[in-house]
Formats: C-alpha cells, sequence, structure tokens
C-alpha cells in the first residue's frame, strides 16, 4: 500500500510545481512587497507595518469593502436563490412538460453570460445604460445616468452581475438534480404535496452540497472582482464603485504606490482564505 501511495505521489509533482510558480511564490513576493515603500523602480525601501496601519485609517478602503458585501448579495445570495427555483422549475416542470431539449435549451439561455468574455459583455451592457442613447432608456422612457450616477452606479452594476451569475448556479443545481431519488418526488406526489413543498422539503435538503459550493465559489468570485468593474465604472463615480481589487489595481499601476496596493492585495487574499476555510467547516458539519 505504502509503494502505491508513492507512486500516486509522483503523478503530483507537476502540479505542485505549478501551484508553487504561480501561486505560493507571487503570493509571498507579493506579502514581502507589503512591507515596503516601493513605486515599481529602483530598490524597495523596508518600513515594516506602515502600509498596514496606513490601510486600517483609510476610508476608501473600508468603503470599498462595504460595496463588496453587496457585490457578495449580487454574485451569490441572489443567483443561489434564483437559480434554485430556475433549475428546479427547468428539471422538475419544464423537463417533464416539454421534454429534457427544452429544458437544456433555457439552461444553456441562461448560462451564456457566463461564455462572454467580461469586456464585451461589459462593453454591451455600457451601451445599453448610457443616458443619451442607451437601450434602457429609450424603452422605459427614462433619463437617468444608470453608471454615471453615484446614487444608482452600484445598484446598476449590481443588477448586471446578477445577470452576468445566473446561469453558473443553474447549472450546477440541474446537475445536481439528477442524483435525488425520484422515489422521493413520487411518494409526495401520492401524498399530495404540492410543487413547492417538494421544491422545500425535498430539492434543497438534497442538493445540500451544491448550494455550498455554489455559495463558496460565488462569495470568492464577488470579494475578488475586477473585471466588471473596471469595465463598467473604474471604480467611479467618485468612489461609488470601488471595490479592494480596483483599488489595489489602482495604487500599483496608477499612483506607483507598489507596497500599499500589495498590502490590499494581501489583505484581500487572508479574508478568501478564511471565508473559504469557515465556509469548508460549515459543510463539514453539516454532513
Amino acid at each position: 500500500m505504502r509503494m502505491r501511495t508513492r507512486g500516486y505521489w509522483l503523478y503530483l509533482i507537476p502540479s505542485l510545481l505549478l501551484f508553487l510558480a504561480v501561486i505560493v511564490v507571487p503570493f509571498l513576493m507579493n506579502v514581502g512587497a507589503s512591507f515596503t515603500r516601493w513605486s515599481g523602480v529602483g530598490t524597495p525601501r523596508w518600513i515594516g507595518f506602515d502600509n498596514y496601519t496606513r490601510l486600517l485609517a483609510d476610508e476608501r478602503f473600508w468603503q470599498s469593502f462595504q460595496h463588496n458585501a453587496g457585490l457578495i448579495v449580487a454574485m451569490a445570495i441572489v443567483p443561489t436563490a434564483i437559480g434554485l427555483v430556475l433549475a428546479a422549475a427547468l428539471f422538475d416542470y419544464i423537463g417533464r412538460r416539454f421534454g429534457p431539449r427544452t429544458a437544456s435549451a433555457l439552461r444553456a439561455m441562461y448560462y451564456l453570460p457566463q461564455v462572454l468574455p467580461v469586456a464585451v459583455a461589459g462593453v454591451v451592457w455600457g451601451w445599453m445604460l448610457h443616458p443619451s442613447y442607451g437601450a434602457v432608456n429609450q424603452i422605459f422612457g427614462l433619463d437617468l445616468d444608470w453608471l454615471g450616477d453615484p446614487g444608482l452606479a452600484l445598484a446598476t452594476v449590481m443588477a448586471v452581475m446578477v445577470w452576468f451569475q445566473l446561469g453558473y448556479p443553474v447549472v450546477i443545481f440541474m446537475a445536481g438534480l439528477q442524483r435525488v431519488d425520484p422515489a422521493y418526488y413520487e411518494a409526495a406526489e401520492i401524498d399530495g404535496a404540492s410543487w413547492w413543498r417538494k421544491f422545500w422539503h425535498i430539492t434543497i435538503p438534497q442538493i445540500r452540497p451544491e448550494i455550498f459550493v455554489v455559495l463558496l465559489t460565488c462569495t470568492i468570485a464577488a470579494l475578488k472582482v475586477f473585471g466588471p468593474i473596471f469595465v463598467l465604472t473604474r471604480g467611479g463615480p467618485g468612489n461609488a464603485t470601488m471595490v479592494p481589487s480596483y483599488f489595489s489595481y489602482l495604487n500599483f499601476f496608477q499612483k506607483s504606490n507598489v507596497g500599499y496596493g500589495s498590502a490590499i492585495a494581501t489583505v484581500l487574499a487572508l479574508i478568501i482564505i478564511v471565508v473559504t476555510f469557515l465556509f469548508l467547516r460549515v459543510q463539514e458539519r453539516d454532513q
């Protein structure tokens, strides 16, 4: 058995080397840079915890995490809730009444935004939400600057992210529903249970592992979201849509404050690690 186990470890070596080269070494270099004052050129100057002390007093940093909380709602909680209902409806109602091909076609339509490049989707939404010639204002007869008004920008980005993220949970949940024993639903139908009761008492408990996976991956995606913010708003107007990842980018490349940008990225990475650990612990207890 030990010889067989050693043989398995040999196949893990390429992945471990790639993990070290792509993730561990850059992360440690980033942590090291966070203790320096460096413009990206020349020799970094060691300043200890000054960047982290500055970070704790930076209102823009804390404001960016408040915006991140809103994006977690838009990218994890809302798509998971809507995705559960849609997946159950496609699997249990549409699939039975109109056939599996119709359900598969609708599932593909929901998943289509995930296939589109973020830049392309962002540019198209930018056109649609333009205050002068945007389709949204033209169709509904409105005169709103969706992405330029500080009071509307974050809510607008959240709505776009719900659209963008929805297909992922639908696909995962429909795959999970295929492993649920049909006998549960048949017994519930014999007892006269409504569709909603079957959904609440059978569907949700049976695909709980998939729900944990979707919530975890979508929460991580929301914490490190960058592309949609970069394409749609660049963190503006003002700081209305600033998020930690874009705030780090801003200090890295526009302000040439590599040490401070590294500190922001380090804190964000640690928060993601902690969130992942907590999710896994909760899932283990649930199982």
